[in-house]
């Protein structure tokens, strides 16, 4: 039964397991084997993972796999993806497969913007107002430069400080809306120091203002935090070809293929219950990098998602369409990320897989996740106007529904060489096994 606890986060981790342990398992020897079958062997980078997140209890594993072939701008990468769904990686893969001979990838940055805001409270006159951000704002960037000098001399720091007048959405509210360039790092830190001393001295130098009145000067921060809607941290991704070299099915002509494809691609433009779907499968690829490289997928998802409703309906992030013979499939998607600070430096692996992407800039990053993104939207869209999309995942699911059965190693041969030539379905697969069994 659930119970309450005083103190828990002062607790031992050994402390921590024993009281979840007996609280919540009926074994709870088993659950504690469970647990620290997943420690790390090495003290060391263990201590390191404890120290990551609060409240440590053991690692939760995902895999770590690898999309290799992908020609992004004439260069070659195999991409690291972590991700616990069958079939991405191999999608990835095939996708990149297919492109490689075709010219590959092409992406460009559009631009690499990112924004904070201060959110206050004023009850006065909007020139006043106005008059005071003018006169203050040289001091703002003054006051912050103790947080911006060595942003400042890698070419980075703050870009604009804005006034908002939001006082027709709500009565009273009012922003600062900065802007910054935040280089290789991803930058949420120092966006969100910046903004704090933008609000203290905003506040402060208030006071002192004297054209405003008692009411006037007393200004109320409500919240400075950077934002995960990004629109103006931009990258794309292209691929295009010649109409005839997109099919490699004798039965399925390149103009077939590119008029249902960009069929799929204009429903998900317009209908928003197929554009999401649509969508988790350009995060598929995406959020599968973001991963392996350290970095926030949660935020990468809420400003891509935000970015895909921008105009007033959700939609595809991706497009397609035919010119002059040329078959064209493309995605501008908006990625704030980093490859120096949080993770990238502490994470083994996320330093390997920065390696194995010839260590990256921020820029250089964003085009690459781009691409995993784009890819992943090409080969489900592939599948989904041709054989259809279970066919190819069911078979990669299906050693999942072997392992939940605990097949041993004999049975698992047996079982996938049947279903070389049969579909897989979950009964399907439950029957040849019992079948086997008996």
């Amino acid at each position: 039964m659930s119970k309450t606890i005083s103190g828990f986060s002062k607790l031992s981790k050994s402390k921590k397991i024993d009281w979840i342990v007996d609280t919540y398992f009926s074994n709870a020897e088993d659950a504690k084997t469970i647990l620290k079958q997943y420690w790390n062997t090495n003290d060391k980078l263990q201590q390191l993972h404890d120290e990551f997140i609060e409240n440590t209890i053991t690692n939760y594993y995902l895999p770590l796999g690898v999309a290799p072939n992908f020609l992004i701008n004439d260069t070659l990468y195999t991409i690291p993806m972590a991700i616990e769904e069958s079939s991405v990686v191999a999608a990835a893969s095939k996708a990149a497969k297919f492109w490689l001979d075709r010219g590959g990838f092409k992406t460009t940055v559009i631009s690499t913007t990112k924004i904070g805001q201060v959110h206050f409270m004023y009850k006065g006159e909007f020139e006043k107002l106005k008059s005071f951000f003018t006169l203050i704002k040289p001091k703002l960037i003054q006051d912050s430069e103790a947080i911006t000098k060595n942003m400042t001399k890698r070419g980075g720091g703050i870009l604009d400080i804005e006034l908002r007048d939001k006082t027709a959405e709500m009565e009273n509210y009012f922003q600062l809306h900065v802007s910054f360039e935040t280089l290789d790092a991803m930058g949420a830190n120092f966006i969100n120091s910046c903004l704090e001393q933008f609000a203290k001295t905003f506040k402060s130098e208030a006071l002192n203002f004297n054209l405003f009145s008692e009411e006037e000067k007393q200004i109320e921060i409500v919240m400075s935090i950077l934002s995960n809607y990004v629109p103006d941290c931009l990258v794309r991704a292209e691929v295009n070809c010649p109409v005839e070299n997109l099919s490699e099915d004798p039965n399925i002509s390149g103009e077939a293929f590119a008029r249902k494809f960009m069929q799929a691609v204009h429903i998900a433009e317009i209908e928003p219950y197929r554009a999401v779907t649509h969508n988790k499968g350009v995060m598929n690829g995406i959020d599968a990098v973001v991963l392996a490289t350290g970095n926030d997928f949660r935020a990468v998802e809420a400003g891509v998602h935000a970015y895909a409703s921008r105009n007033g309906r959700y939609s595809s992030l991706s497009h397609a369409e035919i010119e002059n013979g040329i078959f064209k499939f493309w995605m501008e998607i908006p990625l704030a990320l980093g490859t120096v600070g949080g993770l990238t430096g502490l994470h083994p692996l996320v330093k390997l897989s920065l390696e194995m992407l010839h260590k990256p800039s921020a820029k250089e990053l964003m085009q690459i996740v781009a691409v995993a993104g784009l890819a992943q939207n090409f080969a489900a869209l592939r599948s989904l106007t041709t054989t259809g999309i279970q066919q190819g995942h069911m078979k990669m699911h299906l050693m999942n529904i072997l392992n939940q059965f605990e097949a041993n190693a004999s049975e698992k041969t047996a079982i996938t060489k049947h279903f070389e030539t049969n579909a897989v379905t979950h009964n399907a697969v439950i029957e040849a096994l019992k079948a086997l069994r008996d």
